[in-house]
């Protein structure tokens, strides 16, 4: 499928899943319509994966284990890089179909796919400095893979988290049942066909589009599942580990956020309000870094507010193919609403809207564009300063001293990224206090060998490097007499 631009798609069918290196047909029969969310068109629908399906998809992983497992690391790099080659040549489908079924940006899109190439091609590099034996004493203490690993995706930058945690349990030697978002359907068959071309060994992969309530229950239940990496929602996080622990699966959670961009009070402000914005809009705000919380002195309050609404204007909102296009539309309707109702919980809990506010932005009333809304006047204890909204709303709150900054930073259930802007010494003395996995101090987290996962309800367990791969093995010790 080739799509040129916004609102002329050749309609799709998605009726297969890639179980054992191949398309096949689904057992699921229940579809889901595909809708473009910049223009409301229907643009396809899709038959989601069954218990049935997914029990496939598990056994064909399985089955292929033992011989996975078995591949010298050297074999596995080869692998690992035609994975990223395959990618690379499917670039082009695999960003226009992300901007046009999930909204994102078209530059943003680009990177996605950028990044996804480029995950297998660093995992590839990383287990070839990895030891992955070693003695102690008498014994010889051997790194192994833990068995067929589930890897279920969200919505928002399919092909990036899809090759994220694949390439890690692929690196690893573990085989792979991936279940992304059913929000993205259109960007997983594109998935599917890269890695179909790699070339991979038959049941190493498998790819299967279902609901959580089906394919994710077979997925967090089966016995021949030995680990779940899931990214998304705290509360979907909860149900899983609860699942996981009858057959003791080891978990990788990264949940949910609710990041703090703090600016210091000897910050240069005018950079700062713009990083801030940045942070904040970032994937049109539907990021779990997305800097949704703002806290700034209390006596800068006033030249905040005139530099939010000097520079709002900088992050245009419209159709994702446009190159100028800086925040797109929410993922779905439903979306889009829940956005909405933490507008209107904001004004009823009496913080002041400073700019945006409920509906959409004139003239896109089509597709489902929020107006990107900034609350000030807000009270740390408020709805939209404490929960996680995953869209273009940013609270503000004020601090009198670095205490009171660091109290409100950590007051939340989440600790997955923060930032800190300001004097650079000044400036990392307040992260080191601050309880997140992530802390960029007058800059963006760029660094994908550094480990990434939250503290408190933002998650278990680390990604990114060798900190990722490592979550897929096991210790196994030898004695010899």
């Amino acid at each position: 499928m080739v799509i040129q631009e916004a609102g002329k798609h050749d309609m799709e069918h998605i009726t297969t899943h890639y179980i054992n290196g191949k398309f096949v047909p689904s057992h699921g029969q229940r579809a889901m319509d595909i809708v473009n969310p910049a223009t409301g068109e229907l643009i396809g629908d899709g038959l989601l994966a069954d218990a049935e399906d997914t029990r496939a998809a598990i056994g064909a992983a399985r089955n292929a284990f033992d011989q996975w497992a078995a591949t010298s690391v050297e074999e596995r790099r080869r692998y690992l890089r035609q994975l990223a080659d395959a990618i690379d040549a499917h670039r082009d489908e695999l960003r226009d179909v992300m901007t046009t079924e999930y909204g994102a940006v078209a530059a943003f899109s680009g990177q996605v796919v950028d990044a996804a190439r480029d995950w297998y091609l660093q995992a590839g590099d990383v287990i070839g400095r990895m030891e992955f034996s070693e003695q102690v004493n008498a014994a010889e203490v051997r790194r192994v893979p833990v068995g067929v690993a589930a890897l279920i995706t969200p919505w928002n930058g399919s092909a990036w988290f899809m090759a994220m945690k694949s390439a890690a349990a692929l690196a690893a030697g573990c085989t792979v049942v991936m279940k992304p978002s059913e929000n993205s359907i259109l960007q997983s068959r594109a998935f599917a066909k890269a890695v179909d071309d790699a070339g991979l060994p038959p049941g190493v992969i498998n790819i299967v589009y279902g609901l959580g309530e089906d394919a994710g229950r077979e997925l967090t239940t089966h016995p021949d599942v030995d680990k779940i990496s899931f990214t998304g929602s705290t509360p979907v996080g909860k149900i899983i580990a609860h699942s996981a622990v009858d057959t003791m699966k080891r978990v990788t959670l990264e949940l949910g956020g609710k990041a703090p961009t703090v600016i210091l009070d000897d910050a240069k402000l005018d950079d700062a309000v713009h990083f801030a914005l940045l942070v904040w809009l970032f994937n049109s705000g539907q990021s779990c870094t997305s800097g949704a919380r703002l806290l700034i002195p209390e006596s800068r309050v006033e030249d905040v507010k005139t530099l939010i609404l000097d520079k709002i204007g900088q992050f245009k909102v419209g159709p994702p193919h446009d190159p100028e296009t800086m925040v797109g539309p929410m993922v779905t309707q439903a979306h889009f609403d829940r956005v909405q109702s933490y507008i209107r919980a904001g004004v009823e809990e009496g913080a002041t809207i400073l700019t945006g506010g409920e509906g959409r932005p004139e003239g896109l009333e089509a597709g489902t564009f929020a107006r990107p809304t900034v609350f000030v006047n807000a009270r740390p204890d408020m709805r939209i300063a404490q929960e996680e909204i995953f869209g273009p709303v940013l609270t503000v709150l004020t601090y009198r001293d670095d205490d009171e900054a660091v109290r409100i930073a950590n007051g939340t259930d989440y600790g997955l990224q923060a930032y800190v802007l300001g004097e650079p010494h000044h400036a990392r003395r307040i992260a080191s206090r601050i309880r997140a996995g992530r802390v960029a101090v007058n800059t963006l987290p760029a660094d994908s060998d550094a480990p990434f996962g939250g503290f408190k309800q933002s998650g278990v367990g680390r990604e990114f490097g060798h900190y990722g791969i490592d979550e897929y093995l096991e210790y196994a010790t030898v004695f010899s007499g």
